[in-house]
């Protein structure tokens, strides 16, 4: 990746709507030229898609928490497998450290939350406990690492 793929990704991840005669023009080259290195960055796997950003309480999920776990040894596969099944976990991922596994939840309420962290998550084979903390406020950096 050289700079002018940098600004590429700057500019889609700003907004991935953004056409490819828009994209050209911002960066400064022809359009045949960003349109091949938007297809190749797609090709290489560098860009995994284009999807909306969903404000979570504008869409009715108003609690959002992070739960990090503990699991057995070896179980990550089988954990995860089943985490992706379970509704209202956005990310999850595998970790060094105190924890083995932190899950991002946004849910429609604290019921809904409790649900999820009680019955679903620690009934999974392999966990063998739970630590949830609220997420009272949250932001995005300011600069795109792209850029």
């Amino acid at each position: 990746m050289d700079e002018v793929d940098r600004r590429i990704l700057d500019e889609l991840v700003s907004d991935g709507r953004t056409s490819v005669r828009t994209l050209a023009e911002r960066i400064h080259i022809s359009r045949t030229n960003a349109y091949a290195r938007v297809e190749r960055l797609l090709r290489d796997g560098v860009i995994t898609g284009f999807r909306a950003q969903v404000a979570p309480e504008a869409a009715g999920l108003g609690t959002s928490a992070y739960i990090a776990l503990k699991i057995e040894q070896n179980t990550w596969r089988e954990v995860s497998a089943e985490l992706a099944r379970v509704r209202y976990i956005e990310h999850a991922a595998l970790l060094g450290g105190d924890h083995d596994v932190l899950a991002l939840v946004r849910a429609p309420d604290n019921a809904t939350l409790r649900d999820v962290v009680l019955n679903r998550v620690q009934s999974i084979a392999g966990v063998l406990s739970t630590r949830t903390w609220l997420v009272f406020e949250e932001f995005d950096g300011e600069r795109s690492p792209w850029a």
